[in-house]
């Protein structure tokens, strides 16, 4: 399992939301650019970008900032999000030379945008599945749909999708440990590559998502930027 650095942008700026609230933000970093850069020297072998602007708007809102990103740690894979929710947003997103576009709420609600998005960039496209309890959260987190969470999980892996990013956003900046069983029944559940997210505050949280099968990365956040966890540390852990 790998570890992922979050780049959380919000305004030009690197930010971490408690819960993904917008009034619960902490700066961590005025220049996004250099910090993905600094993740990149520290051993990180794939980010996590994502636009929070465009994530609450609905559509993107710093795609210069983020093609500026994926160019400067270049050859690194990244994975990019946040209010991608047409073809076109989705194809403008990968041309950045991100390797995958994450879709979530478009995908939650969508099912036949969804399979178009994933026969049209085969490979390419990871489906955010933001738990709240057993219902997955939308549009920036802001509200709660009917879907479930296996449901959408289920119907991504029928579609096609590369993968699933799993979050439980009650967790998500809490700093408060991810959440494991919710995680694994998941990953039981889809049989697809499961990238982790929410509340890792520390390197024994990494090693217990690292023992769930399908496990294959864990996005960090605030951990990492508050330096309850040394990313060398944790790769390290994670190797041994």
């Amino acid at each position: 399992m790998i570890v992922i650095p979050a780049v959380d942008l919000r305004a030009g700026r690197c930010v971490r939301l408690r819960e993904g609230r917008a009034d619960q933000e902490t700066v961590f970093s005025e220049d996004p650019v250099a910090t993905a850069v600094g993740w990149k020297a520290r051993g990180a072998e794939r980010l996590h970008v994502v636009d929070l602007d465009g994530a609450f708007a609905g559509e993107p809102r710093q795609a210069a900032l983020i093609a500026e990103v994926v160019a400067a740690v270049a050859p690194l894979p990244v994975e990019v999000g946040g209010g991608l929710r047409s073809l076109s947003a989705l194809e403008a997103a990968l041309e950045t030379g991100a390797r995958w576009a994450v879709v979530g709420t478009r995908a939650a609600l969508d099912p036949e945008f969804l399979g178009e998005a994933c026969r049209k960039f085969p490979g390419r496209i990871i489906v955010a599945v933001d738990g709240r309890g057993e219902r997955v959260a939308v549009r920036g987190w802001t509200e709660v749909a009917a879907e479930g969470v296996v449901d959408v999980g289920v119907r991504a892996r029928d579609a096609g999708a590369a993968a699933l990013l799993y979050t439980d956003v009650t967790r998500d900046g809490t700093e408060l440990g991810p959440n494991v069983e919710a995680t694994a029944a998941l990953a039981r559940a889809v049989e697809l590559p499961i990238l982790a997210s929410g509340g890792v505050a520390r390197v024994a949280d990494l090693v217990r998502l690292a023992a769930v099968p399908r496990v294959i990365g864990t996005v960090v956040g605030r951990a990492l930027y508050t330096g309850a966890i040394d990313l060398a540390a944790a790769l390290a852990a994670l190797e041994g």
